[in-house]
């Protein structure tokens, strides 16, 4: 089994720079996969209050036989509980729905940057992370002009920052904000939902080292520094995405891949996205 390297997060909590993520995986598909992962050898698990699948999280970490200490959790409030006393329950009930003492980590998930006051809800998040409850805090889909308000008027520097990034959205100015700052940057859509598995580039380094696209793109955002958390409910895809730590890129298969960039989103922009599920 291959040994999955952690980062240090700036709390010194330790995060497997490789996860497993269930975003829009079915919730009654959701234990089956998680547990597949954890068979594969994947320790960190990626969900969110949004995803609606919590529970099958929870389930598949009891029926695992892994000691708590062994799994790392990360789940994220959702975008209609940020005032507050709301974001109080919606923690309370995850920890209840996963079935868990504590989660290693938790973001908030969108800024929502005008229809609410973001920072309060930071406020309400270091309160979990001093409880314990909450091993580490971070947030999610945020841009500088966000992270520079929270600097500037609270306590705690997220722990993290989970944004889209892939080769075709390098988010190099993101990044460099986030390292600057001693946050760790994860990638979400890692693969640009499947889009730049075909591109003639990714496809000729993979071909040349003997391995998938998909791989290859993964191995990218490890060498560079990227938390990842690739899914899928397919156990030879989830094998696939694991097998990335017996070969490595060269530095002109990085900047090659890297050189890619069009700044093109797959999801919603953050500076705008203000969706409120009602």
């Amino acid at each position: 089994m291959s040994t999955v390297p952690n980062i240090t997060l700036n709390n010194g909590v330790q995060i497997p720079q490789l996860g497993f993520g269930v975003f829009q995986i079915d919730p009654a598909e959701t234990k089956d996969a998680v547990l597949q992962a954890f068979e594969v050898g994947y320790r960190h698990i990626d969900t969110a209050q949004m995803y609606k699948n919590e529970q099958g999280v929870g389930e598949a970490v009891a029926a695992s036989g892994l000691s708590r200490d062994e799994v790392f959790i990360t789940s994220k409030l959702n975008n209609d509980a940020h005032d507050p006393e709301d974001a109080a329950i919606a923690f309370d009930l995850t920890l209840d729905t996963l079935g868990l003492e504590h989660v290693d980590l938790f973001l908030i998930h969108w800024p929502l940057p005008t229809v609410s006051n973001f920072v309060e809800t930071w406020k309400a998040m270091e309160d979990f992370y001093r409880s314990g409850r909450a091993k580490a805090i971070g947030v999610s889909n945020f841009q500088p002009q966000h992270l520079r308000r929270l600097h500037a008027e609270t306590t705690i520097t997220p722990a993290v920052n989970q944004i889209e990034v892939h080769p075709y959205l390098t988010q190099s100015e993101v990044r460099a904000f986030d390292a600057e700052h001693g946050i760790a940057t994860e990638a979400w859509s890692p693969i640009a939902q499947g889009k730049v598995l075909d591109d003639p580039t990714i496809v000729r380094i993979a071909e040349s080292l003997g391995r998938t696209p998909a791989q290859v793109t993964l191995r990218w955002h490890l060498q560079r520094g990227d938390i990842v958390f690739p899914k899928s409910v397919t156990r030879s895809r989830i094998e696939e995405n694991f097998a990335l730590f017996d070969f490595e890129l060269s530095e002109v298969d990085v900047a090659d891949i890297s050189s890619l960039n069009r700044d093109e989103r797959t999801g919603p922009n953050p500076d705008t996205f203000d969706y409120v599920p009602r």
